[in-house]
């Protein structure tokens, strides 16, 4: 008999991507809307990924299935 597979979250796929040292990359929140408020600053470094917290990091590997 086969064993199971684990399916990836998919949700979680299209908000994580692992980069090449292992490390786990994501956007941030808060550029989508309401921007006429928000300065040009700001706007730019919201566009801009960043890394998940090392707290987190496991969890969300976890919905992947990379490792």
């Amino acid at each position: 008999m086969a064993k199971v597979k684990m399916k990836t979250n998919r949700s979680a796929r299209k908000r994580f991507k692992v980069t090449a040292t292992g490390k786990i990359k994501r956007m941030k929140s808060g550029g989508a809307h309401y921007n006429t408020k928000k300065g040009s600053d700001r706007k730019r470094r919201l566009r801009k990924p960043t890394l998940v917290k090392d707290n987190m990091a496991d969890h969300i590997r976890g919905l992947l299935k990379e490792f």
